[in-house]
């Protein structure tokens, strides 16, 4: 999934709550617990992105 942003969107930020494995999983550490933290990471900014703007409405196809 590509999407691109008007110019105005560009500095806006968007606030997300990860535990401290979650943020270390998404810089690249490993855990023996698998894979499952990252994606658990990288489920809470989606979801975050969703709430915050409106994807389909930005998106250019």
């Amino acid at each position: 999934m590509t999407t691109q942003f008007a110019p105005d969107h560009l500095e806006e930020k968007i606030s997300v709550e990860l535990t401290r494995e979650e943020a270390l999983a998404l810089t690249g550490v490993r855990f023996h617990s698998g894979h499952k933290i990252e994606i658990d990471a990288r489920k809470k900014i989606r979801t975050a992105f969703e709430k915050t703007f409106d994807i389909a409405a930005d998106r250019t196809e």
